[in-house]
């Protein structure tokens, strides 16, 4: 604050209020950054829908008898989780959406779905791994065939030790999502540069932006660990 104050700076936090909630004679309406806290969410839990469906794929693929399917699996992830989010962003924006005629939020999705989804392969196969390799007998004595086991015996099981680290993905998720701001998607980050830009209240719009990531990202932690103990409640 001080450091503010000897630059000159004008603190004006009766401001900020309006850019939450604006009122009217039609009543009251989210204000802009509520409004792209809204976006983000929209997109956090459609990428986080798609990355479950992929992690869980890449992860069936990773644990397969078949070679090709393995090595698909591998490239995918090494090539994922070793290049930064923000150039695969700019990867699917700028070289395969004018390929593919899909717009900016859905390229967004897909950057977000497929990063998501490499680190919830290793942690769905962290999950399958780690059961013993009894549940698998007991289902082949049962006449079950490997699609079988895993719908009916395998995936049940390993879904309690999946739930909290895929719920603490999600919220970095929340977190990651901030990039897609970069190719003019109007979330929550977008929205508080949209309005420095206009009113040059830069350090109060950046304060309030970090305290609603903050407040979700909490949350999100108290969610994380109520599912944490109760898991651990039905596992005992």
């Amino acid at each position: 604050m001080q450091g503010a104050e000897n630059l000159g700076y004008n603190w004006q936090w009766n401001r900020v209020p309006r850019y939450l909630i604006q009122f009217s004679s039609d009543g009251w309406q989210f204000g802009p950054l509520l409004q792209g806290l809204w976006v983000t969410l929209e997109i956090t839990l459609v990428s986080l829908g798609f990355s479950l469906v992929i992690g869980l794929v890449s992860a069936l693929m990773r644990l397969s008898t078949s070679p090709v399917a393995r090595g698909m699996a591998q490239v995918y992830l090494e090539l994922i989780r070793n290049t930064p989010l923000l150039i695969q962003i700019f990867i699917i924006y700028f070289v395969f959406a004018p390929i593919l005629d899909i717009g900016r939020l859905t390229s967004a999705i897909l950057a977000l779905s497929l990063f998501e989804g490499a680190y919830a392969s290793e942690i769905i196969r962290a999950g399958i791994v780690a059961l013993p390799a009894g549940q698998w007998e007991a289902s082949a004595s049962l006449g079950m065939t490997r699609g079988q086991s895993y719908r009916y015996i395998i995936l049940p099981q390993a879904l309690h030790q999946m739930i909290p680290p895929l719920t603490s993905q999600g919220i970095s998720l929340v977190k990651d999502s901030a990039l897609v701001s970069t190719i003019a998607i109007y979330d929550l980050t977008m929205q508080g540069q949209q309005i420095i830009a206009e009113t040059f209240l830069s350090f109060e719009i950046w304060f309030a932006v970090a305290a609603i990531y903050l407040l979700v990202t909490t949350l999100l932690s108290i969610l994380v660990k109520y599912l944490e103990y109760h898991l651990s409640e039905y596992t005992t």
